[in-house]
């Protein structure tokens, strides 16, 4: 078999299913798919849609909600694709979103995930999509407004890198868990994503790995997506009319955005800067937290 899709899905039903829909209406690759949803306890009604009109489907319906990066290891770890797409809940796949990806990874053994161009639904393309590491500088720029005064220079716009031709295939050090296509091998030989990580960060995490055992990572814009954006976690304006979570979910999600980023910078960056650099960083990192959560505990 060619390809197992790994969806995790929290309380998307309705793009659930159109993502299902899109997938089984694309171009399946010649030896095969199969598609695994992994449920992290719904509350929607999604797995009982998913068993009634996708019988096919690989079908894991967790009792709690276990995050992003335990629920993808769930569906890796029954997969039986040589190559594994990791994909939302909360996109559309085109007719060629799936064999022309994996045409180019069968012939780039050098590369070890791609993603494809996300586009919201007004067209503008994803920039979390594409990105550089959040390093002291980058992150500074980012935050300070550097980045967006002097958006096409490599020094000031190392985050979300900008500068670079978005037509063109090319490799680029982060990309989203919301479409990562890889070798099942690789992902085995990784062990998976970090369960640290409960949502947000992982695949940040994981794209450093990746980089870390050799191998590149690829944005390959010849073909496109459809992605409403954050519709399980809430925090996103672009899906803010699709999908409204509840007051307590966007709050623990931001609170584990914010554990994100710090778990992240220990774990890679701690002993590359200076105690000074680690612990500016580090307060940084909770004063933007602590408005994070404070804005969606006012609304």
């Amino acid at each position: 078999m060619d390809l197992s899709v790994i969806i995790v899905s929290y309380n998307t039903r309705q793009l659930l299913d159109d993502c299902l829909h899109s997938l089984y209406a694309a171009e399946a690759p010649p030896e095969g798919m199969e598609i695994i949803v992994v449920d992290n306890a719904s509350a929607d009604g999604s797995v009982e849609m998913v068993a009634e009109k996708y019988p096919e489907v690989v079908l894991l319906a967790c009792a709690d909600n276990l995050g992003f990066s335990t629920a993808n290891n769930r569906g890796s770890a029954v997969a039986r694709g040589e190559y594994l797409l990791f994909l939302n809940s909360d996109t559309v796949v085109g007719a060629d979103a799936l064999t022309q990806p994996l045409a180019y990874m069968r012939n780039n053994p050098h590369a070890g995930a791609l993603t494809v161009r996300l586009v919201y639904p007004n067209g503008e393309r994803d920039p979390d999509n594409h990105r550089g590491f959040p390093t002291p500088w980058n992150s500074l720029c980012h935050f300070s407004g550097l980045s967006r005064l002097f958006p096409n220079s490599p020094r000031f716009n190392g985050y979300f890198r900008s500068y670079e031709d978005f037509d063109q295939v090319h490799a680029v050090p982060v990309i989203a868990g919301s479409y990562m296509m890889m070798p099942r091998a690789l992902d085995k030989q990784l062990g998976g994503w970090d369960e640290t990580y409960f949502f947000y960060g992982e695949d940040i995490d994981y794209c450093y790995r990746i980089h870390q055992a050799g191998y590149e990572i690829i944005y390959f814009p010849l073909v496109e997506v459809l992605h409403y954006k954050g519709a399980s976690s809430g925090l996103r304006k672009e899906s803010a009319d699709i999908a409204r979570p509840p007051k307590e979910t966007r709050v623990k999600v931001a609170r584990e955005s914010v554990r994100a980023m710090q778990l992240f910078y220990r774990k890679f960056y701690s002993d590359k800067y200076p105690r000074w650099v680690t612990a500016l960083v580090l307060s940084g990192i909770r004063l933007r937290g602590q408005l994070r959560i404070i804005k969606h505990q006012l609304t």
